[in-house]
């Protein structure tokens, strides 16, 4: 179920507002009337569309065309979910509006209208097609409030459709500009679109940590229909988690929200959870009650992909009570749906079901058949899982995934030698087998082909790190024993994060993660084009740098300080600033690397008791010369007893 639909209007609407023509005496109690309108959807829908209403009745007076399609589009947005024909009547009043209007980026939301629209109906290609071409009028208009909204409902789509990698992609882009105009609760949104890609992923677990953290901040925020949403979505994670007992009381707590906000299309989504639930727990009776409400919900909030979610339950209940044909015919009409929507994981499960409940009715022939395109369907989701985890989430390259290359070879490879076998019994033509044989070899030149190109995909990204896209631990210590063995002495900093885990702990690990990013940015923008920046791991970061003696490595890492210590955390934290503790130390031809990275280390923890917010260094067993930081580099003087440690403190926080 999806976090709420044109998130980012609100703002939008602040903008539109301010900048729309017209001097009628009328228009600023139109304005503040869509405005309203816009809120009060999160906790009354009701009042938002008579708010909505009232606004159009202003405006027929005193007409704004830029208002009037800020109007429409509030009510096809409040229809949308429940009467489709009457949604649609407003989305042509706004587009006959559309030429009237002032600010190009409107025809960008009437687009996402239209998408969300053809969404609910199920014609997800269409959908899409609507939603490219409204990203691709919000950037023409510079307008990153529409932009950001565009974003989030291709992102979403993309995920059902099983489009992960690009899909986290858009909702990536839409939750820094929510950042960037500073939209919370849209931002939030966002980040629990996120979540259902972790979800669709496999990662349950994930997905359950974000939806319980999204509900404490909804909670206390007062968003009903947010809270709504989120229990549905948890149920689900906690559904795929076998946890049946924590999904029931969340699509329990979901079904009284929505009830409360007289919210039928959350209502058939929690009823759905509920048939899954009783289903598993093998209570066909109560699953197909549930089931039956659900379905008279949807006369009044139409949603093809959700009907045909509530008709696989049915069709898993009427199983459950020994009504198989009943239950083939309903499961046969929601694999449909699915098919033409494009949502492989729930065609998938479907075909599953249709397979058991054909056997069940014993026509084993049909039953063969769609089990057999379940293990085709499951292996190809799983595949395309795989391949989506490798391109945006944290995955043993090298390992896991050319194993599974490896079983996905040697299974086609099987199949293929056992097709043959089957055709050479069937008709003893040796022509056939040559024709055969001939597929084979280009078969697996194409399946050689790719699998060298996926290698030397998976030998860049094993040396990056994916969160901070910096170098990794890897790469870094590579390069450094490089270094040490070509006889270049230079020098080496380790920062780490100051009280990282009280932050992890207060804020989350989304905003840790956050943090990072920024630190890393930070970094990167003050050190020279020639050091080399990577994370070590965790709140860890390494930088080496060439030819660079005592006083230059100095330097350089207080300016790394510095650099961190004006970053702007407001956004992240309300009490405190992001500091970084630094060690440093040299290295020269034919110096351990254990050594090196020990020293750090030592200087590093010096730095932490020496009150954290400054530099550190530990100088190797050769150095001789103290550091002077005050003094020119290379003013000439006799050098005065050598310290154990050099330091370079900043402001203590």
């Amino acid at each position: 179920m999806r976090p709420s639909p044109l998130a980012a209007l609100p703002l939008l609407l602040v903008a539109v507002l301010a900048t729309t023509g017209g001097a009628a005496a009328d228009e600023p109690s139109a304005r503040a009337l869509v405005s309203e309108s816009r809120a009060a959807m999160r906790n009354d829908p009701e009042r938002s569309r008579l708010l909505a209403e009232q606004a159009l009745a202003l405006l027929a007076r005193q007409p704004d065309a830029d208002l009037q399609v800020l109007a429409e589009v509030q009510l096809c947005d409040y229809y949308g979910e429940r009467d489709r024909p009457i949604a649609e009547r407003h989305l042509a009043a706004a587009q006959a509006l559309l030429p009237r209007t002032t600010r190009p980026a409107l025809a960008a939301m009437l687009l996402g209208c239209d998408g969300e629209l053809r969404e609910l109906a199920g014609d997800t290609a269409q959908a899409m097609t609507l939603y490219d071409r409204a990203v691709a009028t919000a950037e023409a208009a510079h307008d990153d409030d529409v932009l950001a909204n565009a974003l989030y409902q291709r992102g979403y789509l993309r995920g059902v459709r099983g489009e992960l990698a690009s899909g986290l992609m858009d909702l990536r882009r839409a939750s820094d500009l929510f950042d960037r105009l500073h939209q919370t609760e849209e931002g939030l949104n966002t980040l629990l679109a996120v979540a259902l890609l972790y979800d669709r992923m496999g990662d349950h677990e994930q997905a359950r940590r974000y939806f319980e953290n999204a509900l404490e901040a909804q909670r206390s925020s007062g968003l009903v229909r947010e809270q709504a949403v989120t229990q549905h979505n948890l149920g689900r994670a906690l559904e795929h988690l076998g946890d049946w007992a924590s999904a029931r009381a969340s699509f329990d707590t979901a079904l009284s929200l929505s009830q409360k906000l007289a919210y039928p299309r959350g209502e058939a989504y929690a009823l759905r959870g509920l048939a899954s639930v009783s289903n598993a727990e093998g209570d066909g009776d109560a699953a197909l009650r549930y089931a039956q409400q659900a379905a008279t919900l949807l006369d009044r909030a139409p949603d093809e992909r959700l009907r045909a979610q509530i008709a696989l339950q049915r069709g898993v209940a009427l199983r459950l009570l020994h009504r198989a044909p009943e239950s083939v015919a309903v499961l046969t009409d929601a694999l449909k749906v699915f098919d033409r929507a494009d949502s492989r994981a729930e065609s998938t499960t479907a075909r599953g079901e249709l397979a058991a409940s054909y056997a069940a009715l014993g026509d084993y022939k049909a039953a063969y058949e769609q089990e057999r395109a379940f293990k085709a369907a499951s292996n190809e989701l799983l595949k395309r899982q795989i391949e989506e985890r490798f391109a945006t989430l944290r995955v043993e390259f090298e390992t896991t995934v050319t194993d599974r290359e490896n079983q996905a070879l040697k299974r086609e490879n099987a199949a293929s030698e056992r097709a043959l076998a089957q055709e050479q019994l069937a008709n003893r033509l040796r022509t056939v087998s040559l024709v055969l044989a001939g597929i084979l070899v280009a078969v697996l030149s194409v399946l050689v082909v790719r699998h060298r190109r996926a290698s030397s995909r998976m030998h860049g990204l094993a040396m990056t790190d994916e969160l901070t896209q910096l170098r990794n631990r890897r790469h870094v210590l590579a390069t450094l024993q490089q270094l040490v063995a070509s006889g270049m002495p230079g020098g080496l900093f380790i920062a780490d994060l100051d009280l990282f885990k009280a932050i992890n702990d207060t804020h989350g690990h989304l905003v840790g993660d956050e943090i990072l990013r920024a630190v890393a940015a930070a970094l990167r923008d003050a050190l020279p084009a020639d050091s080399e920046l990577g994370r070590l791991g965790g709140e860890e970061f390494v930088v080496i740098l060439p030819a660079a003696d005592r006083l230059h490595a100095l330097r350089l890492a207080e300016e790394a300080r510095r650099a961190v210590a004006a970053l702007d955390a407001t956004r992240w934290l309300r009490d405190r600033g992001v500091t970084i503790s630094i060690g440093a130390t040299a290295y020269m031809h034919q110096d351990d690397l254990g050594a090196i990275l020990r020293r750090a280390d030592e200087a590093l923890y010096e730095a932490k008791r020496s009150g954290r917010n400054c530099v550190r260094w530990m100088p190797r067993e050769a150095e001789t010369v103290a550091i002077d930081l005050t003094a020119p580099a290379a003013e000439p003087g006799p050098a005065p007893d050598l310290p154990a440690q050099a330091a370079w403190q900043g402001t203590r926080p």
